[in-house]
């Protein structure tokens, strides 16, 4: 018998956290301009999964109706985008960048590819800038950081000792 994947993720400051079981379906990059503009990026990457395998495990996003179809979840308190929802569906789309393993998600496909740069084959071809970080100023960062981690946790933000 084979163990059922689970998928976790959730916002950066660690308010709105889901959890999705199975596979994620269909995992694409949309370029759309309504994308754009709900990602504040060049495109957002998605998969769905079935609203039955689907659970918010802490909080509640909130949500933006970008059109009369389509309403997308994000978390009010840091703005991160988590969930592109078609009410009548039977699944929900989640952000990929909001897994928190997104990695493991090699999208399929690409849509609306007339909104895509124009320049996206030229970024391989960029400079690289060198590693800036420091080891203090990685231990400052680390130290500092207010961004949940990348796993579920029972209470956010965890106690200091």
């Amino acid at each position: 018998m084979t163990a059922l994947l689970t998928h976790s993720g959730g916002c950066q400051c660690g308010a709105v956290r889901y959890r999705a079981k199975g596979e994620l379906a269909y995992p694409h990059i949309c370029y759309c301009r309504m994308c754009q503009k709900a990602s504040g990026n060049y495109f957002m990457p998605f998969a769905g999964v079935a609203r039955q395998d689907f659970e918010i495990t802490r909080g509640e996003p909130s949500w933006f109706q970008s059109s009369d179809m389509v309403r997308r979840g994000f978390c009010s308190a840091c703005g991160t985008p988590l969930f592109y929802n078609i009410p009548e569906a039977d699944f929900i789309n989640v952000t990929l960048g909001s897994l928190d393993n997104p990695s493991v998600l090699l999208p399929v496909a690409q849509s609306n590819l007339d909104s895509k740069m124009p320049w996206f084959h030229l970024l391989d071809g960029l400079d690289h800038e060198p590693a800036a970080s420091t080891v203090e100023r990685a231990r400052t960062i680390q130290q500092s950081n207010h961004q949940h981690p990348d796993r579920d946790t029972e209470t956010w933000p965890e106690e200091k000792s």
